[in-house]
């Protein structure tokens, strides 16, 4: 009897051992690592706008770049996709640099802030990746999920009806690019799409840009995909890229593809939408191992053999495509659409101290803010 009393109290034991194991490593998977910039005049939670997700994992920062002067205004978001970094890492590096002269500017680096706090299974994902910052140290961050944790969302459905009448795969209700313009009484993930739509809305913002990253064996990459209210906007800004020798793609907006941010948002909101797409191998199939060097490099044999068999969609070679070059990208493109802009319209957004694409290129650290301490 004592045997199975002492063999229960140590299984006990081992449970709780292995709960607080769990926890602890589930709760430091949640770090989202940001440091203000000093143009950030005020940090608030996205509940602010939809109190439905207050108090929920779907609740994320929104940084607020207010000039003070008035102008127009551009949402940035980051994140929509948790496992494509460089739209994460864009967002960061800008609001951890611009300062706004006249206009507004918000930035949600983390859209769907339940998505970093997990990987998709089988993929083999690593948890984190780092920047070398020039005094030495790193900047860690988190690479997550493409989807929704299940501990916020579950179980989803077989089959998705969007509002839309569109019926889509049932994970795809744990997407936030397929659940536009959102819910308020719906799944957790349709909620946090009405809440970006509703700060879109009571903001008056006038441009949303959603950051994204695609296989390169994936049509769409390198481009702007856009609203068709969007299109003079789209264009003019592809001609300044391509003026500055960045190839650049355009893509009209399919009005049957329902749920993603560039339909849903511009057919529901006044605002001009665009969404980045920028060619990333740890996306794609054909890669080998998905470990933190494929992220930061982003090169991959395979892929050089496949561009070689003119099987890609995007420019490769032993360079890789790093993610230095995927963020100089984004950042150079929303330069170019704020430029396009104000050559557009009276309501201006100007913006100082955007890092160039050279720049970014050549030391992305040096616009990550190193910690204290």
């Amino acid at each position: 009897m004592k045997r199975r009393i002492l063999a229960f109290i140590f299984y006990i034991l081992g449970v709780i051992a292995v709960c607080i194991i769990a926890t602890v490593s589930f709760i430091s998977m949640k770090i989202n690592p940001v440091l203000n910039g000093p143009g950030v005049t005020e940090t608030v939670k996205l509940s602010n706008w939809f109190e439905g997700i207050k108090n929920t994992n779907m609740d994320t920062n929104v940084y607020v770049f207010d000039s003070g002067v008035e102008g127009g205004s551009i949402l940035i978001l980051g994140g929509t996709h948790a496992n494509e970094p460089a739209g994460i890492l864009s967002a960061i590096v800008m609001l951890e640099n611009i300062k706004v002269e006249t206009g507004k500017v918000f930035i949600i680096p983390y859209a769907n802030n339940s998505a970093i706090s997990h990987n998709d299974a089988m993929e083999g994902a690593p948890e984190f990746y780092h920047i070398d910052l020039p005094d030495g140290s790193t900047r860690d961050f988190r690479f997550g999920s493409r989807r929704t944790n299940p501990t916020d969302q579950w179980p989803d459905p077989t089959l998705y009806n969007h509002q839309s009448g569109s019926t889509l795969g049932g994970g795809e209700v744990s997407n936030l690019n397929r659940c536009y313009p959102g819910d308020p009484d719906g799944y957790p993930t349709e909620k946090l799409a009405y809440a970006i739509v509703q700060l879109i809305k009571n903001e008056k913002v006038d441009i949303v840009i959603d950051m994204h990253e695609s296989s390169p064996e994936y049509p769409v990459n390198d481009a702007i995909v856009f609203h068709q209210n969007a299109a003079e906007l789209a264009i003019t800004a592809q001609m300044m890229l391509e003026m500055d020798n960045i190839q650049i793609r355009l893509e009209e907006s399919p009005v049957n593809l329902r749920g993603l941010s560039h339909r849903e948002i511009g057919d529901s909101t006044d605002a001009m939408v665009l969404l980045l797409e920028v060619a990333n191998p740890s996306q794609g199939r054909l890669r080998g191992k998905t470990d933190e060097d494929l992220v930061v490099t982003g090169l991959d044999k395979f892929y050089v053999q496949a561009a070689k068999e003119g099987k890609l969609y995007a420019p490769y070679d032993e360079n890789g495509y790093p993610i230095s070059l995927r963020v100089a990208r984004h950042i150079t493109t929303i330069d170019y659409i704020i430029q396009s802009w104000n050559m557009m319209s009276e309501k201006q957004i100007l913006i100082d101290d955007i890092p160039s694409y050279e720049n970014l290129i050549n030391d992305i650290g040096s616009f990550l803010i190193e910690h204290e301490g």
